[in-house]
């Protein structure tokens, strides 16, 4: 197989086995949740929250959104706030073009970007073991960072945000502990 054949093999192995993993994407809610899973648990998206739309409009770091949002984060436990404020970090403020009006759950559902768990699910199961080529690796943001120098990574179509975002939700929610992946997804 030549380098250039890879992008057919990998459209070939989406269609072959997209629907039997789609159905499995139901069953990853083991995994920690993602930046906007948990921005949209603390905030309230059916209501005009003026909140979120300032944040949307705020550029920052990690350090001070987890300072900002502290008051609203007290049923999320040390790591959880740490992949939301990653995610906020990241993220925000929305990219220009993104829709003004954030409020809704319609509106927050196209204005946010996607967040690490949601980056994982769609790009790293089709390739390769999901457990062990994703969920059981240990590495630091500069690490997961460095995934998208391999030749086989590059190709795949993520913006900087996206990748960046991935890193360091991967930085801090993995490696998972192997008795909190069900049993099916083992290997």
């Amino acid at each position: 197989m030549t380098y250039a054949t890879f992008p057919f093999l990998v459209l070939f192995l989406a269609l072959w086995l997209g629907p039997p993993l789609a159905g499995a994407q139901e069953s990853l809610d083991f995994m920690p949740k993602g930046g906007k899973s948990l921005l949209l648990q603390i905030l309230d998206p059916s209501s005009e929250d003026s909140e979120l739309r300032r944040m949307s409009k705020v550029g920052q770091g990690a350090e001070a959104w987890q300072a900002e949002l502290a008051p609203r984060t007290g049923g999320l436990d040390d790591r959880e706030r740490r992949t939301l404020a990653a995610y906020l970090a990241v993220n925000m403020p929305l990219a220009e073009g993104a829709p003004k009006d954030v409020a809704g759950e319609d509106g927050i559902a196209t204005a946010l970007p996607p967040d690490g768990q949601e980056l994982a699910v769609n790009y790293c199961q089709f390739c390769h073991s999901f457990f062990s080529g994703y969920l059981m690796i240990d590495r630091d943001v500069q690490g997961w960072r460095g995934t998208f120098e391999t030749p086989f990574h590059r190709e795949i179509e993520m913006t900087e945000k996206e990748r960046e975002t991935f890193a360091r939700y991967s930085a801090i929610n993995m490696p998972m502990k192997f008795e909190d992946v069900p049993e099916e997804l083992r290997f």
